[in-house]
């Protein structure tokens, strides 16, 4: 007599490992499904606090834990590194690939939240003096940068050198942009005051520059204004009406809105003026014959699914949604995809369209001082700081983490210390080496090269970034 066998359990692949690949995945704890997460990291980004890695004052492990052991007790559900580089969504396969190993992995369901990626509006060749702030060797390239341009600044004779090393310009003034140049400007004035013989960290210049109108588009004027008038008062200097014509090692050209041209001596650079959709986006568009926009965003049906593809979701800054880019966009989104899922297993559909609720806008401008917009009160200062710090606490992942990222901003806030300022050449240089190694970084033995080189050209291999 011949075994029976039992049924295939249903097959739900998760692309991304974010806020809404792992909201997705944890919404399906209990279904009756085998959940396959695949990213091209081993981690679960809390990108909000990417900056305060940036400048020091938490380690990248507080603020990216390891998503098996976010997931480790979820025991329908496994973790597979690798950068998805096909979905054939005839034979319903994703392909995924890292370093030599390629794996196929086939779905019934398939949830997208790959996310997104800094834009430099075709000027690919920013990348190289100015790296955006998306991922974990981002923010450590940038304290590299930054601690490093304090380090030889200490180290000349020249007064315009000096100025040149401890002057720092910020492309865009939207959340990141201000909160990068506040946590800058404190560390000039507060951190490192005294930890320096030759030069004065206070003297330094920090330059926040955006082409719009005003600072924080995403937030009401006067919520606006608040913040302009925080970051001025701290030193921070604003530029709005200003574009980016060119950059080099030493310096950034800016155009005003008036047509004059100022070239501005700048070692560092930090580019947080755009974002362009994974490329998975426009993949699936054109599989699928689906609208993409020019930031890479597919269209998608009301309930987040591809055209023609009710099995495919498309969550987070991958869809054209008419939403801001921002974490509750994914959050929702990833939940609402689980939750349809879980509805079809059971011979039902949810019913309704996806439908955001807005719970807010937050911002720090700098020690004990941010600016928060939730439905139509506005808080700024301590208040808005308080409001700032208990929200990130809830959203923050793992109870580990959350003490300990409270003992940093402690040690940080009240005190003067950054307990997270161990700088390496390896931080500061292992991108654009990686820009150079370029395709040979695939055939080297025992290398597992996840992050792909920044865009522009490659430099000369014996070239390193100018201070």
């Amino acid at each position: 007599m011949s075994e029976v066998q039992s049924p295939r359990r249903h097959r739900v692949v998760i692309v991304g490992s974010g806020f809404g690949g792992l909201f997705a995945a944890k919404e399906l704890k209990r279904a009756d499904a085998e959940v396959t997460v695949i990213s091209r990291t081993a981690y679960h980004l809390f990108q909000p606090l990417l900056y305060q890695v940036a400048t020091g004052v938490l380690s990248a492990g507080e603020v990216a834990p390891a998503t098996r052991e976010v997931l480790a007790r979820q025991k329908n559900t496994r973790v597979l590194l690798g950068d998805v580089t096909a979905v054939d969504i005839e034979r319903r396969v994703v392909t995924s690939r890292v370093a030599q190993r390629v794996t196929e992995t086939p779905y019934d369901s398939l949830i997208v939240t790959a996310g997104s990626g800094q834009s430099y509006f075709g000027n690919e060749g920013f990348a190289l003096y100015a790296p955006g702030m998306k991922s974990i060797d981002d923010a450590l390239e940038l304290r590299a940068r930054i601690f490093g341009a304090f380090e030889m600044a200490e180290l000349s004779s020249d007064p315009e050198e000096v100025r040149r090393l401890t002057t720092f310009v910020i492309v865009g003034a939207g959340a990141t942009g201000v909160e990068m140049a506040g946590q800058i400007a404190e560390l000039a004035h507060r951190t490192l005051r005294r930890d320096f013989r030759n030069i004065d960290p206070a003297r330094s210049r920090i330059l926040l520059l955006d082409g719009a109108p005003r600072i924080l588009p995403a937030f009401r004027e006067k919520t606006a204004e608040k913040a302009a008038a925080r970051l001025k008062k701290i030193g921070v200097e604003i530029r709005t009406g200003a574009m980016v014509a060119d950059m080099d090692g030493t310096s950034v050209t800016v155009r005003h809105e008036d047509g004059s041209v100022e070239r501005v001596e700048a070692s560092f650079k930090m580019w947080a003026a755009g974002v362009a959709a994974s490329p998975l986006a426009r993949m699936l568009g054109e599989l699928a014959g689906a609208d993409v926009d020019k930031a890479g965003r597919v269209a998608v049906n009301d309930d987040l699914t591809l055209p023609g593809h009710p099995e495919i979701f498309i969550v987070g800054d991958m869809a054209q949604l008419d939403l801001p880019g921002v974490a509750q966009v994914a959050i929702q989104g990833g939940k609402y995809a689980a939750r349809t899922v879980k509805a079809r297993l059971k011979g039902k559909e949810l019913g309704k369209p996806f439908h955001y609720f807005d719970k807010g806008n937050l911002a720090t401008v700098s020690r004990f001082s941010a600016v928060a917009e939730i439905g139509k009160l506005n808080f700024s200062g301590f208040i808005g700081w308080a409001l700032w710090l208990g929200v990130h606490l809830v959203y923050l992942t793992g109870f580990k983490n959350r003490v300990t990222t409270l003992v940093h901003w402690t040690v940080s806030f009240v005190g003067r210390g950054r307990s997270e300022r161990v700088i390496t050449e390896q931080q500061e240089i292992g991108r654009v080496a990686l820009a150079v190694l370029g395709a040979e970084r695939d055939r080297l033995p025992g290398i597992s090269a996840t992050t792909p080189a920044a865009g522009g050209d490659a430099p000369d291999p014996e070239v390193r970034p100018v201070r």
